[in-house]
């Protein structure tokens, strides 16, 4: 089978597209690429995902904590310390067996214990705390002189919160949450080795990766593969936010740092 047929077949594998049984001998270079290459659709989904919804909630549980409400600064506090003080692992695994409690009694919950969805609400809601300690930090950091300038301009509540708070949180948050980014790309790995099952061996990079290693006994192909994927990734990662925290900082004035001259020492 050529490389090209391999990729046809295995391509969209983890979606449920293309071969239906996984190849079970004879394992190519090719094979294992295509096939984690597959898997890491899923890690890109629950990554891109929880990502975008855990933003707007982390905002909101930011501001929260912050709050002068005592009710609302202790449910955003308590939210917060329940999430970055459990790990991931055991998240994923409660997630799993509430979602498949609820769906005894609502049908409704049906397709909650299944990953697509209910891992998604997990990372969402993890990432979310993580990301919410970040936007506080970065919230007490804003410069007083801000805040009153602000104010001498006569730009009061959701004014004021949108066009100076809110920006001056994100460009003193933003190096930190680029490292949330990528600490939770990195995470979707633990999806299909917590409670959600892979349904009809449809499972992310490390799941693929994995199979490789049991079925090969060498570890040593699939696992950089893999590491090979996600330093990609990483490195995707790094760019689109790289871009977004140089708009963040457009206002800043530029220092260019001078180019390295290499001198020869002749007198010492």
């Amino acid at each position: 089978m050529s490389c090209l047929q391999t990729i046809q077949d295995y391509g969209l594998r983890a979606l449920g597209y293309g071969e239906r049984l996984l190849p079970r001998d004879g394992f190519t270079l090719c094979e294992q690429v295509t096939l984690i290459g597959s898997g890491m659709i899923w890690n890109i989904y629950f990554g891109v995902f929880a990502l975008a919804f855990g933003f707007l909630l982390a905002t909101a549980l930011g501001l929260g904590k912050a709050s002068q409400n005592r009710f609302v600064r202790k449910s955003a506090s308590w939210f917060i310390f329940l999430f970055r003080g459990s790990p991931l692992f055991i998240q994923f695994f409660f997630g799993y067996f509430l979602f498949l409690s609820l769906k005894q009694y609502a049908p409704l919950f049906d397709n909650f214990s299944a990953a697509w969805l209910g891992a998604l609400i997990v990372l969402f809601l993890n990432t979310a705390a993580y990301t919410g300690e970040i936007f506080y930090g970065a919230l007490q950091s804003i410069p007083k002189g801000d805040v009153e300038a602000a104010d001498a301009y006569g730009l009061t509540g959701w004014s004021r919160f949108r066009r100076v708070i809110w920006p001056t949180m994100l460009r003193l948050a933003w190096p930190a949450y680029t490292n949330e980014a990528i600490f939770l790309f990195h995470a979707t790995t633990l999806v299909f080795f917590s409670g959600f099952p892979a349904r009809q061996q449809r499972g992310d990079a490390l799941y693929y990766a994995s199979y490789f290693a049991d079925k090969t006994f060498n570890p040593f192909i699939p696992y950089p593969i893999l590491a090979g994927y996600f330093i990609l990734l990483t490195l995707v990662i790094i760019t689109i936010f790289g871009a977004v925290n140089r708009h963040l900082n457009r206002h800043l004035p530029r220092t260019d740092t001078p180019k390295m001259r290499l001198r020869f020492n002749l007198i010492r």
